[in-house]
């Protein structure tokens, strides 16, 4: 016998299981179905292209609750595991992020569900309801069997062991039944039959029960003539075998629409994404024509906590071809803009032993794709339109992450336009969608106008508004960091409308007239401050590229401007921290001519040119402009200090 520690953060997720407030303690037995209906998947698979593989009996998963001793065993005929995989799939977590899980998460707090199933590590949750686990697993192929066993104290033992046939054997010697720990009495045939049905009706498997107890007192029937006796011995330990296997193994998604219960198709939803919530959308549809394809597709109603990790799993569709599981996570069946669907798709017509490379280069593949893509926006576009609340609540679950999609060159961009909402300056409480904004605009309007910057509130108070605000244009508000990218990858349009970022470049409002009367206008103004820009200019030349007169600005002093094409400060730090190199660029100063500040500057300017207080509202100028944009101050001391001395040459 060998004594092994577990790895380190193995042991933290043991405490963390076996200790947590958890209370659903039943999932353990889900999560075992689970890995044993994954071993079965997999013995199937091998044997497609190895008869050796294939099992003498039928493939099969086998409960055998023994009320007497406590205990409950779960088996499968399936792939099995030899010493060398023990160690590796039940001593150690490989899978990346766990380590991130075990760091932000309280000791204390509850064990949730999507977790567990995120994590893949189901297998642990067996601790919360056993005092000791012991598994015995023979790989396919090979004579020798091993027991792996521990008491989830920091280490594990490994021995050799007998075994008649390949596959694995989980037994659980189970805590005494404790209703306020959430233990159940998991020997009994009824709650687990429960458990079966609520989780595991779907497994593709037949899930058979052996219930060994006390056998029960002899009856009057028994106690008949001798014709009817039956060897009974009351108190003596029997066998009693579930005739119907728990579940009934019907794919779902090969049945007709109508034929499907709403809660059976909610409850196939949580069991292939261990999600106990209600899913926000389903997606059914299926091809036809030179090749046939089904898909049952889900949208959740609670983003993942890993859906900004694009290098992880994400649990997403499930490929099948004729009803045999090909791969968990076919990223080539959906973009990445749309990784938080689930759900399934069986084929008809793929090769049973297809690699992820032939995938990718798989034309049938990329039909189903397309159609599946069509499908998602076709639906997500109609909840939109008739169930908008419920759609507000799919925007702020994954909005960022379906105009991710508008980077993609390849992708149809209108299909995500038609998707999208945003905060605009037409109303301070909803968001308003892409349609909505181009319906509204006044025939003049040549352009989609829009700001961008992390956080909302500065943006509604944006100075680069006000022009906008007098002439009643709309304007949206884009706070997502994707929004600073796909706006920025050149000409972009929506319904033949162009976005066009009001903190960009020139800003010419109103009719053909009134565009020529207002240049007019800042001509002659500028004639007027010309001097005054020159020496404000001088005072900040190290962070501006230019000092000029603003149409924008109607009622604040100063604000920052970008050239067409520069980068913004946001997409900027995000470039740096990519790795990056980023052009030198500085923004230009605009002002307002017609405020208050800057017509006395004009004063100050022709009383004394050389009045040293001109360079210093020249900075604080600068200042409030870089504040009014959320930005942040390279020297905030000397700021105040200059704030300070300006205040007391008022006082």
């Amino acid at each position: 016998m060998e004594t092994h520690a577990f790895q380190a953060e193995t042991q933290k997720l043991l405490d963390l299981m076996i200790h947590s407030l958890y209370s659903n303690k039943e999932v353990f037995l889900r999560e075992l179905i689970s890995n044993a209906s994954d071993a079965l998947d997999r013995r199937r698979f091998d044997a497609v292209s190895n008869t050796d593989l294939q099992a003498e009996g039928e493939l099969e998963i086998q409960l055998i609750a023994n009320r007497l001793e406590r205990t409950l065993s779960v088996s499968d005929n399936g792939i099995g595991m030899n010493r060398e995989e023990l160690v590796e799939h039940l001593g150690t977590i490989a899978r990346s992020g766990t380590l991130e899980f075990l760091k932000n998460t309280d000791p204390s707090a509850e064990v949730t569900p999507d977790l567990i199933g995120q994590f893949g590590v189901g297998f642990y949750a067996s601790f919360m309801v056993a005092d000791e686990v012991d598994v015995v697993s023979r790989r396919v192929g090979e004579d020798k069997a091993t027991r792996w066993t521990s008491r989830g104290a920091g280490e594990y033992t490994l021995e050799d062991a007998s075994r008649d046939d390949a596959g694995t054997t989980v037994l659980l010697s189970l805590k005494e039944v404790d209703g306020e720990d959430g233990v159940s009495d998991f020997c009994d045939e009824w709650v687990v039959r429960q458990i079966i049905k609520k989780y595991s009706d779907f497994v593709g498997y037949p899930i058979k029960l052996t219930i060994i107890e006390e056998a029960p007192a002899a009856t009057d029937t028994e106690e008949g003539g001798a014709d009817d006796a039956i060897d009974v011995t009351p108190g003596v330990p029997t066998e009693r075998e579930v005739e119907e296997p728990l579940n009934s193994m019907k794919a779902i998604w090969t049945r007709p629409e109508s034929d499907v219960e709403q809660v059976d198709f909610d409850e196939f939803y949580k069991h292939i994404t261990h999600d106990f919530q209600e899913p926000m959308l389903r997606v059914s549809t299926s091809i036809e024509g030179t090749f046939e394809a089904r898909a049952l597709l889900y949208v959740p109603s609670k983003a993942p906590f890993d859906l900004y990790h694009r290098e992880r799993l994400h649990n997403g569709v499930q490929l099948y071809v004729r009803r045999v599981f090909i791969m968990d996570e076919c990223r080539e069946l959906l973009p990445e803009w749309l990784r938080f669907v689930r759900g399934v798709v069986d084929a008809e017509d793929l090769s049973l032993n297809v690699s992820r490379e032939m995938l990718q280069q798989d034309r049938q593949i990329q039909t189903i794709r397309k159609h599946l893509v069509k499908k998602v926006a076709g639906s997500l576009k109609t909840m939109a339109r008739d169930e908008p609340e419920d759609y507000r609540k799919f925007w702020a679950e994954f909005g960022p992450v379906v105009k991710e999609g508008l980077l993609d060159f390849e992708e149809k961009r209108d299909r995500i336009f038609d998707l999208v909402l945003a905060p605009s300056s037409e109303d301070d409480s909803d968001l308003v969608s892409l349609s909505d904004y181009v319906e509204r605009m006044p025939e003049d309007q040549e352009a989609i106008y829009y700001i961008a910057g992390p956080k909302l509130d500065v943006l509604r108070r944006s100075p680069h508004l006000e022009a906008f605000k007098e002439q009643g244009i709309e304007v949206l508000f884009l706070t997502d960091p994707v929004d600073e990218v796909w706006v920025g990858q050149g000409p972009i349009a929506y319904k033949d409308k162009a976005f066009k970022s009001i903190g960009h470049g020139e800003v010419e409002l109103g009719s053909d007239e009134d565009k020529e009367k207002a240049k007019v206008d800042l001509e002659k103004q500028e004639e007027s401050f010309g001097d005054l820009l020159e020496a404000l200019k001088a005072s900040v030349e190290d962070d501006v590229k230019e000092v000029r007169l603003s149409s924008r600005l109607k009622s604040s002093a100063s604000c920052l401007v970008l050239e067409e094409g520069d980068l913004t400060p946001q997409l900027e730090a995000m470039l740096r921290q990519a790795g990056q190199e980023i052009p030198d660029r500085k923004p230009i100063l605009e002002l307002n001519p017609n405020h208050v500040v800057v017509e006395g500057l004009g004063k100050c300017f022709e009383d004394n040119p050389l009045d040293p207080r001109i360079g210093d509202s020249a900075k604080l100028l600068l200042g409030q402009a870089v504040l009014a944009e959320g930005g942040q101050l390279e020297d905030p001391a000397g700021f105040a200090e200059l704030v300070n001395k300006l205040m007391a040459q008022t006082l």
